[in-house]
C-alpha cells in the first residue's frame, strides 16, 4: 500500500487556509498543528467556504476552529451560517456567541435568545461610537487631565463597551486615542517617565533642617523652539567625536582655530545647513522631517539651507526625480539658499582624492566585491593595500582616463581594517562606471562614493551643521577621519531618529517596487506616504510640518508613530481651510409628496461649522426640491432605539433644510430592493427628530444632481508595521481604494480646480 503523501496534503491545507484570508505565518503555523488543521478544515467545509471568503470571515472561522466549546458541537453549523451571512460580524458578537453556546451545550438552541445574546441585527455606526467615546472622555476628563498619557485606556474602552457592546472595538480604540491626543496634545518627556515609588520617610531629626534646594525653572522657549539644542557656528572648535584605532591610538576630531576662523570669515558667522536627497525616487514623509530640521534650523538662525542633489550614482538618477524634489521642497514652504549638485564638485573631489593618495591615505585596489566582503568579514588587509604611492597615482589616473575596465579597480581609503567599526574598513572612494551622468554629461567615467563625497562637499560648502538620521551615526568616524586626513574644515555632525509612521512602508526600494509593479497608481498615489501622494490626498504643508514639529527632534530611534497623529493635524488644518459640501455616495431617491414638482426652496448651507449668521461668505445656496437623494445606508425597513436614520413612519432632519417623514416605500418586483422613498416635509420645522442626514436635491424637475466620481482611500497596509513582515506585499489592504462612479454632489463643487479641498459632511475630505 503506497504511503500517504503528507507533503501534498499539507500544501492543499495551506492553500485552503490562505484562500480564507489567513496571513501566511498563521496559515503555516496552523498546518504544523494536526489538531487545529483538522478542526479548521472541518469548519471551512461546514461553512461552505472552500472557495474562499473575506479576511474577516476567515479569521472568525479560525477562531471557531480553535475556541469553539466541545459540548456544543451540534450547534456549530448554525453559528457558521451566522458568520458567513455576516449576521455575526464583530469580535464582540463572536465572543458572546461562543459564551452563549458553551452555556447551552447540546440542548435545543433558542435562536431568538441566541440572537439577542450576541447582538444580531444591531447596527452601530462610527458616529454612534464617536458619540459614546466623547461622552466617556468628557465624564473622565478630570482624571485624564491629571494622569495624561498614563490614563488607563482599557478602562475608558470598558465604559464605551458598556454603552455599545456591539460596537467595533478597533474603531473605538482609534477614536479614544484620537480624542486623548485632541485633549492632551503631543506627548512630553514627563509622560514617558515611570511614576516614582514613594519610599517610607524616616522621622526627621529636629536638628537636621536642610536648606531648600532651588531648581532652575525650564525656559519656556525650550518647549517651543526645537532648535535650541544646536550650538552656534563659533563654538565649532570643540572635539566632535573620538575615533579609536585598533592599535590603541585615538583620533580626537576638531577644527583648528585657523580652520574655524577661515570658515567664519567665509560665512560671516551664519548658520548653513543642507538638505541632500538622492534623486532616485519621490520624497516621502520622512523627508518632511529632514526638511523641517535642515531648513528650519537655518531659518531659525537667519542662515541658509542648500538643496543639494546627492547625484553620485549616474545609473539611478532621473530628471523626473530632480524636478519633483525641487517642486515639492517649495510646496512644503521651504526656500533653498542655493541649489547645488554633488557633481558640481567632481573636479575638486578628484583633486582631493589625488591628495589623499599622496598622503598615503588611499590606494587602488583590484579585489572583486565578493573578495572585499570576505576580507572585511575576516578583518584582513587587501593584498594591494601597501602598494607604492606612485603606483596608486598612476592607476588612479588610468581609471580616470578609461584605461581600466569597469569592475577591475576601485580607489579605497586606507582607514583601519581591524577596527570595531565596520565603517572604517577601507571604504571605497571611487569606482569605474562607463555611464553618462544626467548632470555632468560624459566627462567622467569614475564616480565618487557617498562616503567619500558627502563629508567633503559639506566642508567645501562651509556647512555649519551636518544633520542626518541615526543609521548614519556609525559613519561619523569615517566622516571625520577623511576630513582630518585632508586637513580641511569639519562641520558639526548631529543625528536624529528616523520618522517611522504606522501602516505604511518608506524605504525607497519598497516604494519603487509598489510603483513599478503597479500595486499603486504611481508615485503620487494618495495611499502612499510620498509627499506627492499626501498632497493628492488633500493634506497641506502646514499640517505636515505641524505633525513633524509635534514629534520633535529626538534621538530615540525605533518609535513607530501612529498615522492617527498625522491625521489629527490634517483635520485641525482642514477644519479651518476646507469648506463643507454635501455628497451622497450611494443615492436613494426620496420624493417629497407635499412639495410641488416645479418648485424649489433655496436654503443656506454652512461652509464652516462656526459660520456666523451675518457673514454671507460663510454660506452657499442649495435647492430643496420635491426629489432629493439620501444615502442608501441612512434608510432601513426596521427601526430601532439606537438607530437615527430614516425608516417607515419615522422622521429625520435634512441638514440645513426641513424635517421629513417617511410615508411610503416603493419596492421592486422582488419585494426586497428599495427603489424609492415617499416622504412629507414639515415646512414649519416644528418636528424635532434626533437624526440628521446629508442629502442632495434635483436642481430642477427631471434633471439629476451633479454626478461625481468619488474615490475612497483607506490605509494601504493592514498591519501597523508591514516593513517587518517577510511577505509585506501580502499585507496590502484590498479595500485601500474604492471607486464610486455614480455619486451625487451639490453644485457648489462643480467648478472646483485641481488642488481645491472640500469636506464632505459626515463622509470625509475631497480633493
Amino acid at each position: 500500500m503506497p504511503a500517504k503523501d503528507d507533503g501534498s496534503d499539507k500544501e492543499k491545507c495551506l492553500d485552503l487556509f490562505l484562500k480564507i484570508g489567513l496571513d501566511e505565518r498563521t496559515a503555516k503555523n496552523t498546518v504544523a498543528n494536526n489538531k487545529v488543521t483538522a478542526n479548521l478544515t472541518s469548519v471551512i467545509d461546514e461553512a461552505g467556504a472552500t472557495d474562499g471568503c473575506s479576511r474577516t470571515v476567515g479569521n472568525f472561522l479560525y477562531t471557531v476552529a480553535t475556541k469553539y466549546p466541545a459540548n456544543a458541537l451540534p450547534h456549530r453549523p448554525t453559528l457558521l451560517q451566522y458568520i458567513v451571512s455576516l449576521k455575526v460580524k464583530t469580535t464582540a458578537q463572536l465572543d458572546a456567541a461562543l459564551s452563549f453556546l458553551a452555556t447551552t451545550g447540546s440542548e435545543n438552541l433558542d435562536l431568538d435568545r441566541f440572537e439577542e445574546a450576541c447582538g444580531v441585527g444591531v447596527e452601530v455606526s462610527e458616529e454612534d461610537i464617536k458619540q459614546a467615546v466623547s461622552e466617556v472622555v468628557e465624564e473622565n476628563k478630570a482624571t485624564i487631565l491629571e494622569l495624561r498619557y498614563r490614563t488607563n485606556v482599557g478602562e475608558l474602552l470598558g465604559h464605551v463597551r458598556k454603552r455599545l457592546p456591539w460596537g467595533d472595538a478597533k474603531v473605538a480604540k482609534q477614536l479614544v486615542d484620537a480624542k486623548l491626543y485632541e485633549l492632551l496634545g503631543d506627548r512630553t518627556a514627563a509622560d514617558d517617565e515611570k511614576p516614582s515609588r514613594k519610599k517610607k520617610e524616616k522621622p526627621a531629626k529636629v536638628e537636621d533642617k536642610a536648606a531648600p534646594v532651588s531648581t532652575p525653572e525650564k525656559s519656556p522657549e525650550e518647549d517651543v523652539n526645537p532648535f535650541l539644542i544646536f550650538p552656534n557656528p563659533e563654538e565649532n572648535f570643540k572635539v566632535h567625536t573620538e575615533v579609536p584605532f585598533s592599535d590603541g591610538s585615538i583620533l580626537r576630531c576638531c577644527n583648528t582655530r585657523d580652520l574655524l576662523d577661515k570658515h567664519l570669515k567665509a560665512t560671516g558667522g551664519k548658520v548653513l545647513t543642507r538638505f541632500p536627497p538622492e534623486p532616485n525616487g519621490y520624497l516621502h514623509i520622512g523627508h518632511a522631517k529632514a526638511m523641517f530640521i535642515d531648513f528650519g534650523l537655518a531659518k531659525d538662525r537667519d542662515g541658509g539651507c542648500y538643496l543639494r542633489y546627492d547625484d553620485t550614482n549616474p545609473e539611478a538618477e532621473k530628471k523626473e526625480y530632480i524636478d519633483h524634489i525641487e517642486e515639492i521642497v517649495q510646496w512644503m514652504g521651504w526656500k533653498p539658499f542655493k541649489i547645488t549638485y554633488t557633481s558640481d564638485y567632481f573636479q575638486e573631489l578628484y583633486e582631493l582624492a589625488v591628495e589623499l593618495i599622496k598622503k598615503g591615505h588611499a590606494y587602488v585596489d583590484h579585489q572583486t566585491p565578493d573578495e572585499i566582503k570576505e576580507y572585511r568579514e575576516k578583518k584582513l588587509n587587501s593584498p594591494w593595500r601597501d602598494r607604492p604611492i606612485s603606483e596608486s597615482l598612476k592607476l588612479f589616473e588610468d581609471m580616470k582616463n578609461g584605461s581600466i575596465e569597469e569592475g577591475k579597480a576601485t580607489l579605497r581609503m586606507k582607514q583601519d581594517m581591524q577596527s570595531d567599526n565596520y565603517n572604517m574598513y577601507d571604504l571605497i572612494a571611487y569606482r569605474i562606471k562607463f555611464t553618462p551622468h544626467p548632470h555632468a554629461g560624459d566627462k567622467w567615467c569614475i564616480y565618487p562614493s557617498y562616503d567619500y563625497a558627502h563629508c567633503i562637499v559639506d566642508s567645501l560648502e562651509n556647512i555649519t551643521h551636518s544633520l542626518c538620521t541615526l543609521e548614519f551615526e556609525t559613519r561619523r568616524a569615517s566622516y571625520y577621519w577623511l576630513l582630518h586626513a585632508l586637513g580641511i574644515y569639519q562641520p558639526y555632525v548631529w543625528e536624529y531618529s528616523r520618522l517611522n509612521v504606522s501602516n505604511t512602508v518608506m524605504s525607497k526600494r519598497k516604494l519603487n517596487r509598489l510603483v513599478t509593479e503597479k500595486w499603486v497608481d504611481g508615485w503620487d498615489d494618495p495611499r502612499l506616504m510620498t509627499l506627492a501622494g499626501l498632497r493628492r490626498r488633500g493634506m497641506t504643508p502646514t499640517a505636515i510640518n505641524a505633525f513633524v514639529r509635534g514629534i520633535g527632534i529626538t534621538r530615540s530611534d525605533g518609535t513607530l508613530i501612529s498615522v492617527e497623529r498625522l491625521e489629527y493635524h490634517v483635520r485641525e488644518e482642514l477644519n479651518k481651510t476646507a469648506p463643507r459640501a454635501m455628497v451622497v455616495l450611494h443615492p436613494l431617491k426620496v420624493v417629497i409628496t407635499n412639495l410641488e414638482a416645479n418648485s424649489a426652496i433655496e436654503v443656506d448651507a454652512k461652509k464652516w461649522p462656526d459660520a456666523q449668521a451675518d457673514d454671507a461668505s460663510a454660506f452657499y445656496k442649495i435647492p430643496f426640491s420635491n426629489v432629493v437623494y439620501i444615502e442608501h445606508s441612512d434608510f432601513r425597513m426596521q427601526d430601532s432605539k439606537d438607530y437615527y436614520g430614516l425608516a417607515p413612519g419615522k422622521s429625520v432632519i435634512l441638514r440645513y433644510a426641513f424635517p421629513i417623514k417617511c410615508t411610503e416605500v416603493i419596492l421592486a418586483d422582488d419585494n426586497e430592493t428599495i427603489l424609492e422613498i415617499r416622504a412629507e416635509y414639515d415646512p414649519s420645522k416644528k418636528t424635532k427628530p434626533k437624526g440628521v442626514l446629508h442629502w442632495v436635491a434635483q436642481p430642477s424637475p427631471g434633471v439629476d444632481p451633479l454626478k461625481v466620481e468619488v474615490r475612497l482611500f483607506e490605509r494601504l497596509f493592514l498591519s501597523e508595521n508591514p516593513a517587518e513582515l517577510d511577505n509585506w506585499l501580502g499585507d496590502l489592504n484590498p479595500n485601500s481604494k474604492v471607486i464610486i462612479p455614480d455619486a451625487y454632489g451639490v453644485s457648489s463643487i462643480q467648478n472646483a480646480k485641481v488642488g481645491d479641498n472640500f469636506q464632505f459632511e459626515r463622509l470625509g475630505t475631497l480633493r
